[in-house]
Order: structure tokens, then sequence, then C-alpha cells
């Protein structure tokens, strides 16, 4: 008997968490644009960045400059789980760590996810650090006043500081396999656009998706992209592709800046796994 099992499960997307600067709070929506909490957590100080690990979701709040722990149910873990930072932005997980992004002080920072910090300058001299992503060991920056787009990987060093320039007042960023997408203004456009290039920073279409007020965060699900804009208070969905899903899947919201999305186990592979490991303890116990 040979017994081949694979217990990778395989993830699907879940739910959107939106972090409202303006209304203070965290709301969570469905992929269909349904409300599942409008007010998941409130009560924050001008929320911008948010990331998530698990069950617990990391947001970075502007004032008074700290980063707060949540779980994905609404509990309060540790509101202040690091403090004193200048003006935190994009934060964004690698690993078990949390890297924060400080505006203020042009520098992303390396944190446990206790809040204890492992280098809280592990990239110092940024123009703006406005937001972060990750493509293996590599950390792409978005930098706001320089207009760039840096790569440096996970411990600090600086592969090409200027991968991508010439962007204007760049706010979010994500990537899908080779291609990172990137939010920023078009003078040609006169509207935010969200661009795409590789991640070697050569330009794919640099007006990828246009006509937002202003957009800022970025989230992807498959082929699908997920973009907040705070000029009027929605969460578009597009394809990656460019091809326009529905420009107010959410709607009504207090000035949306970051967004990230949740991934669960499919049923299927849950179930697989489960197999798997019932078959390995019968063979043992017939041994």
């Amino acid at each position: 008997l040979v017994l081949t099992c694979s217990l990778a499960a395989t993830l699907k997307a879940q739910s959107i968490y939106v972090a409202n600067e303006y209304s203070g709070t965290i709301g969570e929506y469905g992929l269909d644009g349904s409300t599942i909490n409008a007010s998941l957590i409130s009560g924050l100080r001008n929320p911008n960045g948010i990331t998530i690990l698990g069950d617990n979701l990391f947001v970075a709040n502007q004032n008074p400059g700290t980063i707060g722990e949540y779980t994905t149910s609404g509990a309060t873990v540790n509101a202040s789980l690091i403090s004193g930072i200048n003006i935190p932005g994009g934060l964004g997980i690698w690993g078990n760590n949390l890297f924060v992004a400080d505006l203020g002080n042009g520098t992303v920072g390396e944190y446990t996810t206790f809040g204890v910090a492992v280098n809280a300058s592990l990239i110092s001299g940024l123009g703006g650090p406005h937001a972060i992503a990750f493509s293996g060991n590599d950390l792409f920056v978005v930098n706001y006043y320089s207009g760039t787009v840096g790569e440096y990987t996970t411990s600090g060093v600086t592969v090409n500081d200027s991968l991508i320039s010439g962007l204007n007042s760049p706010t979010g960023i994500a990537v899908s396999g080779n291609d990172l997408f990137i939010a920023s203004f078009s003078s040609q456009e006169h509207s935010y656009v969200i661009g795409e290039y590789t991640t070697s920073g050569s330009t794919v279409n640099a007006s990828l998706i246009t006509g937002f007020d202003a957009s800022q965060g970025i989230a992807i699900s498959g082929n699908n992209l997920f973009v907040s804009n705070t000029g009027d208070g929605t969460v578009g969905e597009y394809t990656t592709s460019g091809a326009t899903v529905n420009t107010s899947l959410i709607s009504g919201l207090g000035t949306p800046y970051g967004i990230v999305i949740s991934l669960v186990p499919e049923p299927s592979t849950i179930a697989l796994a489960a197999l798997c490991v019932t078959t390995l303890c019968l063979r043992r116990w017939r041994k």
C-alpha cells in the first residue's frame, strides 16, 4: 500500500477588512461587497495601514503613532502593541515579523508580532515610505515624497532604492506573481491610477486602471484587485488585466485607506488532511 497525501491546504479568500481613517473604524465585508460588520473595530485614531496574520489584525493609528492588535472578530488584544512611531503608514507581515513604514522618520522598522523591536530602523533614509509589499525575500517600499519604489531584502539590504522612479505621489502597492501594482497620481489622466510594473522595475502599463479620486490601499485575491478610493469612500474591484468588475463594490466608507483580505483553508483540503491523518493512524495501529 502506497499512501500519498498533501497536507498543504489550499487557501481561499474570505473577508475584506477596510481601515477607515476619518470614521476611526475597521469594517469587515464579504468578497461580494456585502457588509458583515461596518464597525468591527471602532474608536480608533486615524487608522490607515492594516495587515493580517492568522486570526489577528494589526492596525496602524496615525494619532498617536501606534500599532494595535485585534482579533478578526473585533476583540482588542493590545491597542498599543507598538508605540512611539512618528507617522505610521503601511504594514506588512513576513514570516512571523511585522514590518512598519514610518512616514515621519523615513524608515521601515521590523518588530515581532508580540511588539518587540527587532530593528526600528531596518531601512532608513527613505522619502516618505507610505506602503510596503513582499515577494519572496524582497521588500518593496513605496516612497510618497520621492516618487519612487525601492527594493530591499527583508534583512534590510538595499537592492535598488529607485527600482521604479518618476511616480507622482505614490500611495499603495500589491504584488501578484512577478507583477507590482502601484497607486499613484497621473497628470495625464488627471486622476489617481493603478499602474502595473514587473518586480524587476519594467513598466507594463503605467495607467492600467484609471479614474480614482485618491486611491490608497490595494489588495489582491486570485486575479482580482480590490482598491480603496478615499475620495468617494468606496472599494472597487478590478481584474489584474485592468477590466472593471465593480467600481463601487463597497460604498459609504469613511475615507478608506488600507485594505487586507483574510484567507482560510478550502474545506476540501481540510477534509483531505483529516483523511490522511486518520489513514496514517490506522496503518500504525494495524502494525
